[in-house]
């Protein structure tokens, strides 16, 4: 995949560069391999980061087990700051791991579409026969909280929370999914308390994989804490 363009919304002088002591570890969502974090992780490397994929079952294995793996992941992970970011259930997973533990390494986190208030996409399809096997058993876990159950324990690390307002997707075939949304997850879903920034795109849920804007903003968030505002609606 090429490279992005320099973003139209801001300058290529402002965006800050990476450095090659800081890994970033992309956590991919639902039904997906590894593999589809590999544009953001070549982005990465453009700026300096060293980058690491972490693939887990996401069908097969719990949300707490899967936080457990992405815990050892991460203390494995040789580097003297360490960032996160999650996709989906990705982002669901980052919370997790943080909510029970963190690494004093780990600085700040991206999560990309993450439902991190509730889902009505999901709570809509667990009624329907056979989709609660096909969500999978971290996604179950998850809705068998509640609603609001999804908490920021460790204030330390920043977090910014990237949503998408582009409505395409299997969210379409969900009756009355509410706006905006990104085509499976609504924006107002995807606050979270304690969250260090929050931006809208106009992108959709899949989209972000592979999004020269939201490299962008990831970019900026993970070197500077914030995203970039500035051209924005």
């Amino acid at each position: 995949m090429n490279d992005p363009s320099p973003s139209a919304f801001f300058p290529a002088e402002d965006i800050p560069a990476g450095r090659c002591n800081e890994t970033v570890i992309l956590i991919h969502g639902l039904w997906t391999p590894a593999l589809v974090c590999a544009p953001h992780s070549h982005w990465l490397k453009k700026r300096g980061y060293r980058t690491r994929r972490f693939g887990y079952h996401s069908v097969r294995a719990s949300l707490s087990e899967n936080a457990a793996q992405l815990q050892s992941f991460v203390a494995q992970t040789d580097a003297e700051i360490i960032h996160l970011v999650g996709h989906s259930l990705g982002g669901l997973l980052i919370l997790e791991m943080l909510f029970n533990t963190a690494d004093p390494r780990l600085r700040r986190a991206v999560l990309l579409g993450t439902p991190c208030h509730d889902s009505y996409c999901g709570r809509q399809l667990i009624d329907l026969p056979l989709l609660p096997s096909l969500l999978g058993k971290s996604t179950m876990e998850w809705l068998s909280r509640g609603p609001d159950s999804t908490a920021l324990r460790h204030a330390e690390v920043e977090v910014g929370v990237l949503a998408g307002t582009r409505s395409v997707g299997l969210g379409r075939v969900v009756p009355d999914l509410p706006l905006p949304n990104d085509g499976l997850v609504v924006v107002d879903e995807t606050r979270l308390v304690g969250a260090t920034d929050f931006i809208t795109l106009p992108v959709a849920h899949s989209e972000m994989l592979f999004s020269p804007q939201c490299a962008e903003q990831i970019a900026f968030f993970l070197a500077s804490g914030r995203f970039e505002h500035r051209g924005v609606e």
